[in-house]
């Protein structure tokens, strides 16, 4: 399948909070925008609305965590459903993207490991962590 060109939205999925980044397959670069809450992994659905109408977008890419032996997670499990979701909801391209350690490497770049953190702290991670996936999606070959 060729990738559709134009902009993309990233989600680096949660149970209580999703991360959300923007990024273009020109430049294949991403940013983190905002994080949602969500509640038992589903998130308030008007306020993704207005997100596709902000950014109309071509696509939605949705890091998925699977064990870090390959195999399946129960949470890789409802990230799917929340991708499977997306694409059902908006008739876009929904993509599976492996984002084992995204969080971890997310808290890197913030230079907070092992750090307890505040809920903006963390919000940073979430959007962050959106971006890397979604970077890690546009930098793969189509």
């Amino acid at each position: 399948m060729t990738r559709p060109a134009g902009q993309w939205l990233g989600f680096d999925f949660g149970l209580a909070w999703i991360g959300v980044a923007a990024g273009q397959t020109i430049t294949g670069t991403a940013t983190g925008i905002t994080t949602l809450r969500a509640r038992d992994g589903i998130p308030d659905w008007p306020v993704i609305d207005k997100l596709v109408a902000e950014w109309r977008p071509v696509g939605f890419a949705v890091g998925i965590p699977y064990n870090m032996d390959g195999s399946d997670s129960e949470m890789g499990t409802r990230a799917n459903k929340f991708r499977k979701r997306l694409h059902g909801r908006y008739g876009l391209p929904a993509e599976a993207v492996d984002e084992r350690l995204s969080s971890r490497e997310a808290r890197g770049h913030l230079g907070l490991q092992g750090a307890s953190l505040s809920r903006a702290r963390q919000a940073d991670i979430d959007s962050l962590a959106a971006q890397l996936i979604l970077e890690t999606f546009l930098s793969q070959p189509v």
